[in-house]
């Protein structure tokens, strides 16, 4: 090996983009492009082609650099298309329309007709994205269509079949999982249910948390106890609000040390209600460990909506259990910290937990 090829190849070695380039990481593509003199291609990061011989490589930061270098687009990796992550992503957004347009949920036969996919690998993507299988998607949507059809004061019958179902047998043998109580509670705004709370304080200020008979339904943040007791009232209107007793302050105390240390997570069963949206960017909320942040556009990405980012925050602002559901971990493209339903103080300080060893 000649002084100059000795150099070149040293100068790859010590670049930290080789290290994506030998792990094939698809978390690098779109950052840059490399190379490979020999063969006079160019590939994306994650290219599965063998890893070639570092003094063949160059890197490039745009693909107009590359061509105009002289190199041509991998036929392997197809750099000069949208990275698979986002051909993925655009593919379960597609997927997803079809879903919430159907009046009956779509077999998985038929996802994968729309997809131009085996059966196997649509079930794979899709959940690779959302987080969540097609059939656990559909069956959120239409839970939330039968929320909007309850909310609007029509009959629990006419709420079951906009919904699409095809009988109300099929919809009671869920309703009590799709809703946390029956139908006609729900339509009433909560009556005759009963929710359990207590308020205390953390090291963040005040805490309000409240359970049902399904699990914990809310924990709140805050600098006033009476505003923490409205904002549940305000969920359940004609619920029945009990003062928590004993057994449940030790609830109370599991979850302030959540809150006190959130890199120990909460095993502790959860009333999670919302919309089928909201429920797929909560559910991608709870996947990034302590410790780690993502944008709002990652998460976006991830649940198959890339365009969504709008959306994608409001849903963390809707969330109404703080640390539980990690809403705090999400953060700006650039890493700054934006807004937190709790206070953007309480989101730094809650980070900062999560990142001591």
């Amino acid at each position: 090996m000649s002084k100059q090829t000795e150099t070149c190849a040293q100068a790859v070695l010590t670049d930290p983009r080789w290290a994506a380039v030998v792990a094939h990481d698809a978390q690098a593509d779109g950052q840059f492009w490399y190379a490979v003199k020999t063969t006079g291609v160019y590939c994306r990061p994650s290219c599965g082609a063998r890893t070639p011989r570092p003094e063949n490589v160059w890197f490039f930061t745009a693909q107009a650099a590359a061509q105009q270098a002289g190199f041509r687009p991998c036929k392997r990796c197809k750099p000069d298309q949208p990275p698979r992550l986002e051909q993925h992503a655009e593919l379960v957004a597609k997927l997803c329309r079809f879903i919430a347009s159907a009046e009956t949920p779509p077999s998985l036969e038929a996802l994968a007709e729309v997809a131009q996919m085996s059966t196997f690998h649509v079930h794979r993507v899709f959940k690779a994205v959302t987080g969540v299988t097609p059939k656990a998607y559909a069956a959120a949507h239409r839970a939330n269509k039968v929320r909007e059809e309850l909310a609007r004061g029509g009959s629990v019958t006419e709420a079951i079949y906009g919904a699409g179902y095809n009988s109300h047998g099929r919809f009671y043998e869920q309703s009590d999982q799709l809703l946390g109580m029956t139908p006609s509670t729900y339509r009433t705004g909560g009556e005759q249910v009963s929710i359990r709370f207590a308020v205390g304080q953390c090291s963040l200020g005040a805490i309000l948390v409240a359970a049902s008979a399904r699990g914990i339904c809310a924990i709140l943040l805050g600098d006033d106890p009476d505003a923490l007791v409205r904002d549940v009232q305000d969920r359940f209107p004609k619920a029945v609000l009990i003062g928590g007793d004993a057994g449940f302050e030790q609830l109370v105390a599991q979850v302030v040390g959540l809150v006190e240390m959130p890199k120990q997570g909460l095993d502790l069963p959860l009333d999670v209600r919302g919309t089928a949206f909201q429920q797929r960017v909560w559910q991608a909320l709870r996947d990034v460990p302590a410790g780690q942040t993502v944008s709002y556009t990652e998460i976006a990405r991830r649940i198959g909506a890339p365009k969504a980012v709008r959306a994608v925050a409001g849903a963390c602002a809707a969330n109404a259990l703080a640390v539980a559901i990690p809403c705090h971990r999400v953060v700006r493209t650039d890493g700054n910290l934006s807004g937190y339903r709790w206070g953007v103080e309480r989101k730094r300080a809650l980070l900062e937990r999560e990142a001591q060893a």
